[in-house]
């Protein structure tokens, strides 16, 4: 198995590639789809032999006895990120848009302030919105190329109705890996505005060589109000599992989270429970290790070569697979500059605004995939913009 295999998805019932045409207008037959954020690589061995086992054995029924699963997420973040996890702290979800879902539901009520930092990934924003609580979206700041917090924007910006804060750690789409003071401002703010605090740390696996992810969970002094949400679906390209896990180590916290998913009657998919214990293993730590020096690969070559092309600058990535690219220096409106990579190029990529307030000017292009591809979209690019060189 090896990340330079293409694997036709087209027909597949894969969204990214077969609903381009009908969402980005891009010809499906010739076009590159680099939005939807799963990747073009097989999951490692490990998990395609679990899902072929419960096949070959030929009855799906319910799953019981949890306790493999959970110690698979128990080894895995002792020994990926330091994090001694509770067996009985780990609730699992359908997928982490799922879980953002829940705790919004289990601890605001409508009308009530969730906070974001903007630009950011767009599912929070619509859940948010769905359940009747209102978006309080705090920019971000640019300093030196890369996302940076202004607390004191921030803390000037609340009035008092919000109860929840968001943070995307590492951040989507900007590809923040978060600093420890960073981290503590975060958890400073929600103390001083009595939020609860959600970390989405789903890209926490995929970081670039050089950076390090430090768990919400390492900050002291937040455990009363901290929610952590992980999953193996973005580390081992098996979002179709929709599997997540919300882990909550304050008891009070966690018997309201917990009471709610019953009253919603929710329990998790088998074949997702399968494929996580068999990813979290040394094999699966072995493939994360190979994928992450792939995706290194990728970043450079899409980097040097669309930050060649006068008027795109795309943003450093410190981590997850999501390059972020500005198009504000070619003085073109955003019709222009999406008209072109959509029509032009032919590559479908998700729309700056999505993301919130400070997206007007980016793109958001998913580099996980062979890398005869990302040349083949820089090359594209280049000659849609060859009027700027």
């Amino acid at each position: 198995m090896s990340f330079d295999d293409i694997i036709d998805r087209r027909g597949s019932h894969c969204v990214k590639w077969d609903m381009m045409e009908a969402i980005y207008g891009v010809p499906q037959d010739k076009g590159l789809a680099m939005w939807v954020a799963d990747m073009d690589f097989r999951p490692p061995q490990c998990v395609l032999d679990a899902v072929t086992a419960q096949v070959d054995h030929g009855i799906i029924g319910y799953f019981g006895d949890d306790s493999k699963y959970k110690a698979a997420i128990q080894w895995w973040m002792a020994e990926r990120h330091g994090w001694q996890v509770e067996a009985d702290h780990i609730f699992t979800t359908h997928g982490l848009v799922n879980g953002t879902a829940m705790c919004v539901e289990t601890f605001t009520q409508p009308g009530d302030g969730v906070v974001l930092f903007t630009p950011v990934y767009h599912a929070f924003a619509k859940v948010i919105n769905a359940a009747h609580r209102r978006v309080v979206e705090c920019e971000m700041v640019q300093a030196d190329g890369r996302y940076e917090m202004d607390f004191d924007a921030y803390d000037a910006q609340m009035d008092g109705s919000e109860r929840m804060v968001i943070l995307c750690s590492p951040h989507n789409p900007g590809g923040r890996v978060w600093s420890r003071g960073e981290l503590a401002a975060v958890a400073a703010f929600a103390k001083r505005h009595n939020l609860i605090l959600v970390s989405d740390e789903i890209h926490h696996d995929l970081v670039m060589p050089g950076h390090t992810h430090i768990p919400m969970t390492h900050i002291e002094g937040i455990e009363d109000r901290l929610i952590m949400m992980t999953a193996t679906t973005k580390t081992f390209n098996i979002a179709g599992s929709h599997s997540g896990n919300v882990i909550i180590a304050d008891p009070d916290l966690r018997a309201q989270f917990g009471q709610r998913m019953a009253a919603l009657g929710l329990s998790p998919n088998s074949f997702g429970l399968f494929m996580a214990t068999a990813a979290y293993s040394p094999e699966g730590a072995a493939w994360v290790d190979d994928l992450v020096q792939y995706l290194d690969g990728n970043r450079r070559l899409f980097d040097d070569a669309v930050n060649a092309i006068p008027g795109l600058q795309s943003m450093a990535l410190e981590s997850t697979y999501l390059s972020w690219v500005d198009f504000a220096g070619t003085g073109m409106q955003r019709a222009e500059f999406t008209r072109r990579v959509e029509q032009d190029a032919c590559i479908a990529v998700n729309h700056g605004p999505t993301f919130g307030t400070g997206g007007d000017s980016w793109l958001r292009f998913n580099i996980a995939t062979p890398r005869a591809r990302v040349q083949e979209a820089v090359e594209r690019l280049a000659a849609a913009f060859k009027d700027l060189q």
